[in-house]
């Protein structure tokens, strides 16, 4: 995939990467697990388009990652401790949108498991909102 590229990175500098291709499936999830590995509300992130290509650019030393279940896990920087993408089978398959510098491309399409959001959160804006996970 040419023409499109994305750079993005950690609080600090020192974890970065490039993007050349899009995003897709731009989502927040309210669950607990978000909140707690976010620091926030949830997450924001979306998934890496199908023929795209990823590359680390930053401090390799810098990157760390931490298994969330079987063939699943997350990337953060070991400096600063942003999360920065969600691993799947030990590749990047989806980043997280506060780390992509400037515009991503997407925009959230859909809040899930908006059921068990926290109590002081208030989910604005139109894109639809599931209890759980919605089928696929």
């Amino acid at each position: 995939m040419s023409g499109f590229k994305l750079t993005g990175g950690c609080f600090c500098g020192a974890v970065q990467y490039e993007l050349e291709g899009t995003l897709c499936k731009a989502r927040s999830c309210h669950c607990s697990r978000c909140r707690k590995a976010f620091s926030g509300a949830g997450s924001a992130y979306a998934l890496i388009s199908p023929g795209s290509t990823f590359n680390w650019t930053g401090d390799d030393d810098a990157l760390s990652q931490y298994k969330t279940g079987e063939n699943w896990g997350m990337a953060f920087c070991s400096k600063c401790g942003t999360t920065i993408c969600g691993m799947h089978h030990d590749e990047v398959h989806g980043l997280t949108l506060g780390s992509v510098n400037g515009d991503p491309g997407v925009q959230i399409e859909q809040h899930v498991f908006v059921g068990s959001k926290a109590p002081w959160d208030h989910i604005g804006g139109n894109a639809p909102q599931f209890e759980e996970h919605p089928a696929v």
